[in-house]
């Protein structure tokens, strides 16, 4: 099969959550390039208005709606209202997401387990577990009636294995919808729907408020942790999006891949 059909999602329609910057605008603009038309939400009006009409003006096929995911009606009336519209639903992003703060590597008086702010804590797996778990349930709804569909998750490397950087919250949510991601997996297969997880190690991205992008520290500190001695770009992620997404990854469900520069391979890397 020519690689043109091997990737091809042209025609499809897919939602991405938190589309608006970082990782999951990344997989939108990815879809959105390779033919999909595109539903992007977010939180942040401005940069979700402004990346939905560059998209357009680059001649994509894409739409837009302001969606906050924890909020249960706003996020169902979106993924049914696009699915609905177009008469179909054939791939679906669950990426939104929130930092819960730094880890006690960093900060060993705030991010000790002993100084857990439980109610932020809540707020965290309420985002990023609840919420995400929501998104799958209800992209399933349609793509079991279709019997075909894929859905993509993004967890973390740090829900894999222990990462002192990064809050409590953070790990556990992840944690938990990795696991949630396999046993959807094998729940969805007999209707011929693919669920997968992409595990992101350290990326340039504005989560936790865009700390990354004023912290240098902070930036050194997690490419310490990675042999490849960097944090990843977020173009680096569209090809492992794309092989998910399309009929190149057709045998492929409930897996938890990690892209993390190696991450995973080793964790000597980590206190060098």
């Amino acid at each position: 099969m020519k690689q043109a059909n091997l990737f091809n999602v042209n025609g499809q329609v897919a939602v991405v959550t938190g589309a608006a910057s970082g990782l999951g605008l990344a997989f939108a603009e990815v879809l959105a390039e390779n033919g999909a038309h595109v539903l992007l939400t977010d939180i942040n009006p401005r940069t979700l208005e402004e990346h939905t009409e560059r998209l357009r003006s680059e001649g994509c096929s894409v739409e837009s709606k302001l969606v906050d995911i924890a909020d249960d009606v706003a996020l169902r009336a979106a993924i049914d209202g696009v699915a609905s519209k177009h008469g179909r639903l054939d791939i679906v992003f669950a990426n939104a997401g929130i930092s819960s703060g730094i880890g006690f590597l960093m900060d060993p008086d705030k991010g000790s387990v002993s100084d857990i702010d439980f109610k932020h804590f809540r707020h965290v797996l309420d985002v990023n577990l609840t919420a995400n778990l929501l998104t799958i349930s209800l992209a399933a709804r349609h793509m079991k009636a279709r019997k075909s569909g894929s859905i993509v998750v993004t967890t973390s490397v740090a829900g894999m294995l222990a990462e002192p950087i990064v809050g409590y919250g953070y790990v556990a949510s992840k944690a938990g919808l990795a696991n949630a991601v396999r046993q959807a997996a094998i729940d969805l297969a007999p209707y011929n729907v693919r669920v997968n997880a992409i595990a992101p190690g350290p990326f340039l991205t504005n989560i936790g408020d865009g700390r990354l992008h004023t912290d240098p520290a902070r930036v050194q500190a997690f490419a310490d942790g990675v042999p490849l001695g960097r944090l990843g770009d977020t173009n680096e992620i569209k090809g492992l999006a794309l092989l998910l997404a399309s009929q190149a990854g057709s045998f492929m469900t409930g897996n938890v891949i990690p892209i993390d520069g190696g991450q995973m391979a080793t964790r000597a890397g980590r206190f060098r």
